[in-house]
């Protein structure tokens, strides 16, 4: 949140009349984002699990959606809707000894697992500058619920979920080099007490004059969490993505 506050305080510096866009304006899409997981996560007894090395996942492409709502009424902020889930899973033999839950896995044991972390974001933003340079800013609240099972052949099956809701600062600079094409860079992040949660994309997106469009590009983020609930987390998900969407 420590971001927060100065980004609101630019947009309206910048002045009412910029605040807003300049008509009603529409947009829903849908994409595949090819991501590859990276990091580890631990409980506050057990022992920290690389999630490529010891749980085994590797690369999968998960699919996004998002809706966008555009308007010319002053101080009522645009809003844009999106969601991803990202689930991964993997079975393999152990080639150490882990703990989580109270239950220790040991060596060679042979374990599966499945993991989803599911995103729901509702951005609310404003448009400070709409012309051959675009600037919005505004406050991001990403839904989250995460769940895991992690089941051993001779250990038995842990499991947890957790869900929780996150207010960011949210970002958007992007530059019109012609008509209907525009080059941005978004994110969202909040910083708290050691922990932190960033949501970053390049994006490329050009729409038709036939109302739909084309977008590709570049996603990162990353879940930090120093003892929150319970865990250590340093996850990071990034990948190419690309989408199609509809403009009105």
């Amino acid at each position: 949140m420590t971001l927060l506050r100065p980004l609101l305080a630019v947009a309206l510096l910048s002045g009412s009349s910029t605040l807003f866009a300049d008509t009603l304006a529409i947009s829903a899409g849908v994409g595949a984002w090819q991501e590859t997981p990276s990091g580890d996560f631990r409980d506050t007894t057990g022992t920290t699990i690389n999630v490529t090395d010891e749980l085994f996942w590797k690369e999968e492409t998960q699919n996004y959606f998002f809706i966008t709502f555009e308007h010319p009424v002053p101080i009522v902020p645009n809003i844009r809707l999106s969601a991803v889930k990202l689930e991964q899973s993997g079975a393999g033999n152990l080639t150490k000894s882990i703990i989580i839950g109270g239950n220790t896995y040991s060596a060679t044991e042979n374990i599966s697992n499945s993991f989803s972390l599911d995103q729901k974001d509702i951005t609310l933003y404003y448009e400070v500058l709409d012309n051959v340079v675009s600037v919005d800013l505004g406050l991001n609240v990403k839904l989250v619920d995460i769940d895991y099972t992690i089941t051993g052949s001779t250990t038995g099956t842990t499991s947890d979920s957790y869900s929780t809701t996150i207010p960011m600062a949210y970002a958007l600079v992007g530059v019109s080099p012609i008509p209907d094409l525009i080059i941005s860079l978004e994110g969202s992040f909040i910083g708290y007490s050691g922990s932190s949660i960033s949501d970053f994309s390049a994006r490329v997106a050009y729409t038709t004059n036939y109302f739909v469009g084309f977008e590709a590009g570049y996603r990162a983020q990353k879940f930090a969490f120093d003892e929150v609930s319970g865990y250590t987390s340093n996850l990071e998900f990034k990948g190419p993505f690309a989408g199609i969407y509809a403009k009105f």
